[in-house]
């Protein structure tokens, strides 16, 4: 058995895949709310996601009866871009900003001007944007002096729980390409962004492949796991990275969209190309010495969980969907901009706000949720129509995420981007993604591609359907907004 364990925003979760990448089993554990004391500030607690981590594996070894000596190899995914900063005693000093906070604004303008912005795209390969880790930690050097002084490591959110595991201090290259420390072309750190802006090299842990193994399980993480002590721990991917391997987005020609809190448009590259105005992220791919191009709508799958906890409390997601289809395509002229965090693609544009233009009395609230998938779909479009004019071809679509579980989005998505939509057997994502680059670091395989052509199988698709031209229509409208509406997104911020 190999293990596959993935610390996401709201929870964490552990699957058990077999030699031939069959899933045994899966356990998830619930993290604690993300802390928000301001308007665009998100945090949690490391030592929660641990704690979780911990809860889900011992989950999945009890419900699937399995001794943790038959486990032969763990692989990591996680949330991308936190920040977790720990002390000379390896505490963490403080909650981590997480890949949503939009605070550091002041400091990604500071390091634009310090370093050049064309010179930045030279050193990392994409900008230096308010959600990546950089950003935070000079944030924190700025406003909390004494805890920036008690630097001694600076982990990612999956890569702090790898700590716990094996007490290795490690990374892996694609969940290190967000960090805007890290030289994507050449997979190294990036000694350019750290020395010119006076970082110590030294808190940064030691970068490996995805497919490498980084450390083994101490006694002390089996004995609260479960798991064996010596067990292997592979490098594992950032989580898009991890979804993209466990939806074998593997080799050229086979994209995904993945609808979870965020939503992300991902394409595999044989070579390394970005987008000279950055609004798409090209990073390194799980797979070794391979990249990928990715595009970021912040509040995918939170613009329809903020709807249901603040104003449906109690519904579950397939009533909502239900609802929504009681709207027609279009519902009605409204529209949903999902910047309920600010935006990464195209607008890389922390101001952006979210709401409903066109909103009149006789709407609905059907209408009100059709309106959100639909404005969620459009953003994605955004997305892949960039990662398209990069010369990547796109035929299909593979799907996945909370959203894909429906088959009312599934049917909106393939009908907004005008592409066949597809689901594949396994719908685990980033944990089975993990789980998939163990087993090519420890197991019976010579590459990642080669697990995931034994692993990953087809079982649905959806296509565009009639209304393809009417939502290319649609989106050409929704694309005028976030531009007239620009202006007042900055008074506001301003005010505030």
């Amino acid at each position: 058995m190999w293990l596959g364990i993935d610390i996401g925003t709201g929870g964490s979760r552990a699957i058990l895949v077999d030699e031939a990448g069959a899933v045994r089993g899966g356990f998830t554990a619930p993290h604690e709310d993300i802390l928000m004391h301001q308007p665009l500030w998100a945090e949690q607690r490391p030592e929660n996601w641990w704690d979780a981590a911990v809860a889900a594996v011992r989950g999945v070894l009890a419900e699937t009866g399995t001794p943790g000596s038959a486990v032969k190899g763990v692989g990591l995914s996680g949330q991308m871009h936190g920040l977790v900063i720990l002390d000379e005693a390896n505490r963490v000093i403080r909650p981590s900003l997480i890949w949503c906070d939009q605070r550091s604004q002041p400091q990604v303008d500071a390091v634009n001007q310090k370093l050049g912005a064309k010179n930045i795209l030279s050193y990392i390969a994409n900008p230096v944007l308010t959600g990546f880790t950089l950003p935070k930690l000079l944030w924190v050097r700025d406003h909390e002096p004494s805890n920036f002084e008690r630097v001694r490591k600076m982990l990612l959110p999956k890569d702090y729980v790898r700590f716990q595991l094996t007490g290795e201090f490690a990374s892996e290259v694609s969940d290190a390409s967000g960090t805007a420390v890290f030289d994507v072309v050449n997979r190294r750190w990036s000694n350019e962004m750290m020395d010119g802006l006076g970082l110590d090299r030294s808190i940064l842990p030691r970068c490996y492949e995805s497919s490498d193994v980084t450390g083994t399980i101490t006694a002390q993480a089996a004995a609260l796991t479960g798991l064996t002590a010596g067990t292997p721990v592979v490098g594992g991917g950032g989580d898009q990275a991890s979804s993209a391997v466990g939806n074998g987005i593997v080799e050229e020609g086979i994209v995904s969209c993945t609808l979870g809190t965020s939503g992300v448009v991902f394409a595999h590259m044989e070579q390394v190309e970005y987008d000279p105005a950055g609004r798409v992220h090209t990073f390194c791919h799980a797979v070794r010495d391979k990249w990928h191009v990715m595009g970021v709508t912040q509040g995918a799958g939170l613009s329809l969980q903020w709807f249901r906890n603040r104003l449906a409390p109690g519904t579950d997601y397939d009533a909502l969907m239900a609802e929504a289809a009681e709207s027609p395509a279009g519902a009605h002229g409204l529209f949903w901009l999902p910047y309920l965090m600010g935006e990464r693609t195209p607008h890389l544009d922390a101001t952006a706000r979210g709401g409903w233009i066109g909103l009149t009395a006789r709407h609905t609230r059907a209408d009100l949720i059709r309106a959100i998938v639909e404005g969620v779909c459009y953003s994605q479009r955004d997305c892949l129509e960039i990662i398209e004019s990069l010369g990547v071809a796109v035929s299909s679509v593979r799907a996945s995420g909370g959203g894909a579980k429906s088959p009312f989005w599934r049917g909106l998505l393939a009908a907004i981007l005008n592409k066949r939509v597809v689901t594949l057997a396994t719908q685990e994502g980033s944990a089975y993604g993990a789980a998939l680059l163990a087993l090519a670091g420890t197991g019976a395989y010579g590459s990642v591609p080669e697990v995931c052509r034994a692993a990953i199988r087809e079982t649905d698709s959806v296509a565009p359907g009639d209304s393809a031209a009417f939502y290319a229509a649609q989106h050409r409208t929704y694309q005028a907004l976030y531009p007239a509406l620009r202006p007042t997104y900055q008074a506001v911020a301003a005010a505030r």
